[in-house]
């Protein structure tokens, strides 16, 4: 044993098998401290979390190994789905005992163990995490007619010029009510969907279409209705009809854990005719909400009174959206859409949570349910309260902002070491199936445009100052240059790359609603957006992209390297963020390998390829 460690789960020769493990799985673990340290016991203590189960199993000592002493167990995983936290002990002949957990050995009584997360069988559509999703904010993708805001819900009003920096300032109440529109349509989106497949997409994720007050829509005032800004049910009907034709698949966005104040079910300003909850006990909205005093305080989204709360224990609320054979939940998938991404899934019960999941599966087997977390999903705490997101009763996946935090790090400088322990920390903690299902992306409606993020030396304090920001000639090519790298990690990562709309074609901004601009069709930066399609079509065509394993040959400083495998097949991701040129060495079996990106071909000398890369570049080796 020439490993420098005593256990490390992420070697299969200390635990196998790797990571998550499903219900009753049998885990093999192996511990070898050093024979000079004495140790003629070990135990490991594992505690599960939700059952409150404690176990305690003795190692079988198999002898020396070399310098070291090799103890052993197999223990079945829990029955039940679980989180496990579990560390060992050793002890010598003279009675004395030491702990081992992360941070080595310990007589402190203090532990910090590992995860062991055991998860529940389920099915997760396989389509999702393999193909690209390209995520749409539908007012500023594509309009082909004008709009005419005039009768509907909200004081809407119309931006002059497609290309106008969205408005930001407060309203003459001082409110920033988000009322401007583009007039982006669903009818807009079928137009651009050829564009989309020679893109690589295979997903489109669109961001609230129903009838709302607001230009983000996540304020919805009728579930049932398409917002007739963007067009009718049967428009989006179209959209998902022609999207099948083209072997891609339509995600909503669904808001659940809040509702909008202007809206058919609160109707505080009256517009709609039927009782709203806001204007009489007596609607049969009343009980959606959890009133401090009625009419005018009630529970809303982080005090937004706009975004009443819904209470989602609430039986008729769970019927109208989950449960009855007509709910929202089945109706937009019998419409054509193929899954759903969860706003704010940390606020939403886990009970709620799975009567989605069962209506989704009811309705459709191989619809995906996506869950925005923020963090790490497996170990999520929100409301102190543990989430049980990865079970095998809710979530498929969730948007991998983790994902986004380390690249983004990386990128700017940090090292790429700490992209790599955040990533394997993911896999290890997530069921294969979730890391495989991940929404993986650059940036979102929530998160400044990648180009500025990447590009501007600062941020203006001012927001006046932001919202005309736009990049020096330096900043956009530094600029122009990471991206292509974060774009060349995003393709070539396991689970589904996400594209926010007009990242591929180099759109700038800060925050929202900064980032939130028109598409500048006929203006893109084909540079980038040529890059973003080579990287798309490699996704679509090379399996190894789509479901081959991972591992990494190097990540130190300013360079990162790691394999995706499926079969014969390799697909070898090489990236120097750094300002130096530095060359980049790797196994290779074969006679020659070819820079996918650049076209270059290697010729391999001693089963091994060298890849001199220049500053802020990279390749892809096949």
């Amino acid at each position: 044993m020439s490993e420098p460690f005593v256990y490390d789960p992420r070697c299969i020769l200390c635990k196998d098998p790797y990571g998550a493990v499903l219900c009753g799985t049998e885990i093999a673990f192996h511990c070898r401290p050093l024979i000079s340290e004495g140790f003629t016991c070990c135990a490991i203590t594992l505690h599960h979390e939700f059952s409150g189960k404690t176990e305690v199993h003795r190692l079988t000592c198999l002898g020396p190994e070399d310098d070291r002493t090799h103890f052993t167990v197999t223990v079945p995983a829990a029955k039940e789905p679980d989180l496990v936290w579990y560390h060992f002990s050793f002890w010598r002949e003279d009675r004395f005992g030491c702990d081992l957990d992360k941070t080595g050995y310990r007589s402190d009584g203090k532990i910090d163990p590992w995860q062991l997360t055991v998860y529940g069988e389920s099915h997760t559509p396989e389509w999702f995490g393999q193909g690209v999703t390209y995520q749409i904010f539908p007012d500023r993708f594509c309009a082909l007619t004008p709009s005419d805001p005039t009768g509907l819900v909200g004081n809407r009003w119309m931006q002059e010029n497609w290309d106008d920096v969205p408005e930001w300032r407060p309203d003459p109440d001082g409110e920033i009510r988000n009322r401007n529109f583009f007039g982006g349509q669903l009818a807009g989106i079928t137009s651009k969907l050829d564009d989309l497949k020679r893109m690589g997409v295979s997903t489109l994720y669109l961001c609230p279409i129903f009838e709302s007050a607001s230009n983000h829509r996540y304020n919805t005032a009728d579930y049932s209705k398409i917002d007739p800004m963007l067009g009718t049910e049967e428009d989006f009907r179209t959209l998902c009809a022609e999207a099948k034709q083209r072997d891609m698949r339509v995600i909503l966005d669904g808001v659940f854990n809040h509702i909008g104040s202007q809206s058919l079910y609160f109707n505080e300003d009256g517009f709609y005719p039927t009782l709203g909850a806001a204007q009489s006990k007596e609607s049969p909205y009343y009980d959606w909400f959890q009133w401090k005093h009625w009419p005018s305080k009630y529970e809303s989204w982080w005090g937004i009174t706009t975004l009443p709360n819904v209470r989602e224990e609430c039986p008729e609320y769970v019927d109208y959206i989950v449960e009855n054979k007509d709910s929202i939940i089945r109706r937009w998938l019998r419409a054509g859409a193929s899954g759903w991404r969860l706003d704010v899934a940390d606020e939403l019960p886990d009970e709620f949570i799975e009567k989605i999941r069962t209506a989704v599966e009811e309705t459709d087997p191989n619809a995906i349910l996506i869950g925005e977390v923020w963090e790490d999903a497996s170990i999520k705490v929100a409301y102190n309260q543990r989430r049980r997101y990865f079970q095998g009763k809710e979530l498929h996946g969730v948007m991998n902002y983790p994902f986004r935090t380390a690249t983004l790090e990386y990128l700017a400088g940090g090292n790429a070491y700490h992209f790599y322990e955040a990533m394997e920390t993911i896999r290890e903690n997530y069921p294969p199936a979730a890391f495989y299902s991940a929404m993986n992306f650059l940036g979102t409606h929530d998160t400044p445009r990648i180009m500025t993020v990447l590009g501007a030396r600062r941020s203006p304090q001012k927001k006046d100052d932001r919202a005309h920001y736009r990049l020096s000639p330096a900043e956009r090519a530094k600029g122009t240059a990471l991206v292509k790298l974060a774009a060349l990690m995003l393709f070539t990562f396991p689970g589904s790359p996400t594209v926010y709309y007009g990242d591929e074609a180099g759109m700038e901004g800060f925050e929202d609603p900064f980032n939130r601009g028109g598409y500048p069709w006929g203006h893109e930066d084909m540079e980038i957006k040529s890059w973003f399609a080579q990287l798309g079509c490699l996704r679509a065509s090379r399996e190894e992209l789509q479901k081959g394993s991972i591992e990494y040959h190097l990540a130190d400083g300013a360079l990162l390297c790691y394999e995706r495998t499926l079969g014969d097949r390799r697909a070898v991701t090489m990236v120097n963020a750094g300002s130096r040129a530095a060359t980049i060495t790797v196994p290779w079996t074969r006679a020659v390998a070819t820079d996918e990106m650049s076209g270059r071909t290697y010729t391999a000398k001693d089963g091994q390829i060298a890849v001199r890369l220049s500053a802020r570049s990279g390749a892809l080796l096949v």
